[in-house]
């Protein structure tokens, strides 16, 4: 049998020097192989085929890769493994390996999400202190402003979807479906988030998913090893003010007035932190309007998605819940599905009062009735026209208005819909099928609440989907306005070496806020590959 190293992570204990966890296991064979979904279910006789295969008695298998091809009549699975035979050393993946930071140099990181929170992670493996600045509230404090947005329909603007402990990513699903080791140590990440609670299973899933009922909790775990390493996470301490001499911030003001010298900052806020674009740019800090998209969510039954995806009327516990990526091309723009959640719901994703946003999530089992997507188009400057006297902040006020314009049409944290059909004909619903959005929905026609260039677009492809999957067009599914935080509206320049702002020399953008990232893995990547930048920089 193999041996593995302790996990000191588990334990609470603070790794000063990387361990080896090896398996002395056999000559390792790399097999990919079918399986039935039936097949799965027996974890041990699938292993026994791949030993099989590689012609090793018992021996050591290790998943690589788990991916689903239901796209003929027959769903299978293919999964990759390596498998060991006697005496070949394996040598596991590991997360951080962290160690005491608490008299090591400051660096102060403002946004505690997943760009944040492991670029703090990754300057105390190279021996800095991080103090990540919150402007929100911890895990615990936030459900309850969530609870309120669900039941009451009030938005606390410090702490709601986006702002707070482990920023939208902790409520955003947990979808880890950026794969490509181009843009970092890919499994560095999964191996820490493993370590603080996630299924193994993400380090081999082709489409890997935590599920926002299990990511509270280990975002807790993320902040208290870095606690645990003499870094700090502040809550309720918001950026109001930056102190810029000589082509470097010299300190930042809290709110409150507190004043904090710094060394260094690393602004990971994300996409929904309009108070510090403006503030960045009454300060005189280069920042530029950014493309991104915007739309509605599309809400399926879920057992509908399965009927189209599967082909067949019944799915079975042997599959799970379909999901789908749509991609069309309509008047010369894209027109995208984003962030599909099988058996998930439509949550509120507002920042302030006044305003209406919806995004989706899953749990973990995607056990829910409904299936939700994005649905949405890409606008650019010829759609910021209107606001071009914003500047810098055209595309961030294009963005404000529609969702304004959707908070108009409900009057309320109420948002928008319309059944599918109705849509594509142009006439409001007489009323609205069972639904996932808890604040509740108002029959409303979406073309008031998105641009002619938006909803054109949008109406178009669906008739386009129509006559590619069956059933997809249809009455029973809804669209609901607005999904328009996407992406950032704002970019902010840096140079593509040193990753410092162009014109600030201590001041490292980063993640989705600054225009460098699009969901949590790309943006904890981001954030390590900062925190290195930062590091060579001091």
């Amino acid at each position: 049998m193999g041996i593995i190293a302790e996990n000191p992570l588990k334990k609470g204990f603070v790794r000063e020097k990387r361990e080896r966890c090896v398996y002395f296991c056999g000559m390792p064979k790399s097999i990919q192989l079918k399986f039935l979904p039936a097949e799965l279910g027996d974890e041990v006789g699938v292993n026994r085929k791949f030993c099989k295969e590689a012609g090793v008695a018992n021996g050591l298998v290790v998943w690589k890769k788990k991916s689903l091809d239901a796209r003929g009549r027959q769903p299978f699975f293919l999964i990759t493994a390596e498998v060991y035979g006697k005496g070949e050393e394996r040598v596991a993946d590991l997360g951080f390996q962290l160690k005491d930071v608490s008299q090591c140099k400051e660096v102060h990181v403002v946004g505690a999400g997943p760009a944040g929170l492991f670029c703090a992670l990754e300057l105390i493996e190279l021996g800095y202190k991080p103090i990540v600045l919150e402007r929100g509230k911890g895990v615990k404090e936030r459900r309850r402003d969530l609870a309120l947005m669900n039941r009451e329909k009030l938005v606390n603007p410090e702490s709601n979807y986006c702002f707070g402990e482990g920023g939208a990513g902790t409520y955003s699903d947990g979808k880890l479906y950026t794969r490509s080791n181009k843009r970092g140590p890919v499994q560095k990440v999964l191996r820490c988030l493993v370590d603080h609670g996630a299924p193994e299973a993400i380090t081999y899933e082709a489409h890997p998913h935590i599920g926002t009922n299990k990511l509270p909790q280990l975002v807790e775990g993320l902040r208290k090893s870095i606690e645990d390493c003499g870094g700090e996470v502040r809550f309720n301490a918001r950026v109001d003010g930056l102190d810029v001499q000589a082509g470097a911030i010299r300190s930042l003001v809290l709110q409150g007035g507190d004043r904090l010298v710094v060394n260094a900052v690393v602004l990971a806020t994300g996409h929904s932190a309009r108070d510090v674009f403006e503030l960045l740019d009454r300060s005189g800090v280069a920042i530029e309007a950014k493309p991104f998209a915007i739309g509605v969510r599309l809400e399926h039954p879920q057992q509908l998605i399965d009927q189209i995806q599967y082909k067949c009327e019944v799915r079975g516990d042997a599959l799970p819940p379909s999901s789908y990526s749509l991609v069309e091309q309509i008047q010369g723009r894209g027109v995208f599905s984003f962030c599909m959640c099988p058996g998930g719901i439509i949550a509120p994703a507002a920042t302030a009062a006044g305003e209406v946003v919806v995004n989706g999530w899953s749990p973990s089992k995607r056990n829910g009735r409904f299936a939700n997507s994005g649905y949405v188009v890409t606008v650019d400057d010829r759609d910021f026209a209107p606001f071009e006297k914003a500047g810098a902040l055209r595309a961030l006020r294009y963005q404000q208005h529609w969702e304004k314009t959707a908070f108009e049409a409900t009057g309320s944290l109420s948002a928008p819909a319309q059944r599918m059909e109705d849509f594509i004909q142009g006439k409001v619903s007489a009323n609205l099928p069972e639904n996932s959005y808890l604040p509740g929905l108002v029959s409303c026609g979406i073309d008031g609440v998105l641009s002619p260039a938006v909803h054109n677009r949008i109406r178009e492809s669906l008739v386009v989907l129509g006559k590619k999957m069956k059933g997809f067009r249809t009455n029973e599914a809804i669209l609901v306005g607005v999904e328009s935080r996407t992406s950032s509206p704002i970019r902010i320049p840096r140079l593509s070496e040193s990753l410092q702002h162009t014109e600030i020399g201590n001041l490292y953008p980063c993640g989705e806020g600054a225009g460098y990232a699009g969901g949590i893995m790309s943006a904890a990547l981001d954030g390590m590959r900062v925190a290195n930048a930062c590091a060579l920089h001091l």
